[in-house]
């Protein structure tokens, strides 16, 4: 069911897993817009969800709906009701036996938005499932069209990825199935600052993730996957930046595997991202973001 007219702000709108890193930005984005948000946390009293009812905005239009991915019919109270969906609760997971719950709690959501109705589901998948394959040439361009290998990921016990594979190709195949309009993005690592006082365990800034779901939401003409990555880095050239950045911390000069030769990286394409008309935000500034958050939060000792 493909969208027919532009998105307007002032419609309802789901956010699964909204305490987590990317959700706070997203939840912040569309309040910021004039959205009303419904988020789905476990349990809407635990203070760790404070930073969200401190939104602009939030004491207006912000409910939080204590949910559970496994349990359909708390995700169906969320989801009535509303215009769409974003889906970012996912469990990550190194675990194979917890692959059946990501991909349950996938089922769950697109089949509550398709009683719903909803105009388009936004899935929040990953880079992992797209660049596990060890048959693609390391000068090939990888883009939206490339999947990971599921038997290369169980063989090399990539339980992330071969879960977060798993969980995407079902959301597609029950998309289908129920007539859901889903589009999803594929971010890589998602570094900068902390809108919640935990850290969840995540190069691209996390504002421009947050933007990217908002964007292919808003896009009638938005389809299919959406690689969000700014730029690749080595390992080295992150101790550099961050050395440069932060000399007064103890940070090595050389990573431990710095005397096997760098392994060429792939290129990745975001032309379906940018041209949506989307700008991303440097590399080096999203590394000087997050530190400086993890020292305001109190998870980096200053020195």
């Amino acid at each position: 069911m493909p969208l027919a007219a532009p998105v307007a702000s002032g419609q309802t709108v789901c956010v699964t897993g909204a305490g987590g890193f990317i959700a706070s930005w997203l939840v912040k984005l569309l309040l910021q817009k004039g959205y009303i948000v419904r988020g789905t946390v476990r349990n809407p009293d635990d203070r760790k969800n404070d930073h969200l009812k401190e939104l602009d905005g939030a004491e207006q239009r912000l409910t939080l709906y204590g949910a559970d991915l496994l349990d359909f019919e708390s995700l169906k109270a969320a989801i009535d009701g509303c215009d769409g969906v974003f889906h970012t609760a996912s469990p990550v997971t190194d675990d194979p036996e917890k692959v059946e719950q990501a991909v349950l709690g996938t089922k769950n959501v697109i089949m509550a938005a398709a009683e719903a109705k909803v105009r388009r589901v936004v899935f929040t998948s990953s880079i992992g499932t797209i660049y596990m394959n060890p048959n693609r040439s390391p000068d090939a361009v990888v883009d939206e069209s490339c999947w990971s290998d599921l038997d290369f990921c169980k063989n090399t016990k990539n339980w992330y990825c071969y879960a977060k594979t798993v969980a995407e190709q079902t959301a597609w195949a029950m998309a289908k199935e129920k007539g859901v309009d889903l589009v999803v993005v594929n971010p890589m690592l998602v570094l900068g600052p902390l809108l919640q006082q935990s850290i969840n365990a995540r190069y691209v800034h996390v504002k421009d993730v947050a933007k990217a779901h908002l964007l292919v939401y808003e896009t009638p003409s938005a389809f299919g996957r959406y690689i969000c990555v700014e730029t690749m880095l080595h390992r080295g050239e992150l101790v550099d930046i961050l050395a440069k950045f932060f000399p007064e911390y103890p940070i090595p000069t050389k990573c431990s595997d710095q005397v096997n030769p760098k392994k060429k990286p792939y290129k990745y394409s975001v032309k379906k991202l940018e041209d949506l008309g989307m700008e991303f935000i440097p590399v080096k500034q999203c590394i000087y973001e997050t530190v400086k958050s993890l020292q305001d939060k109190g998870h980096l000792p200053l020195p």
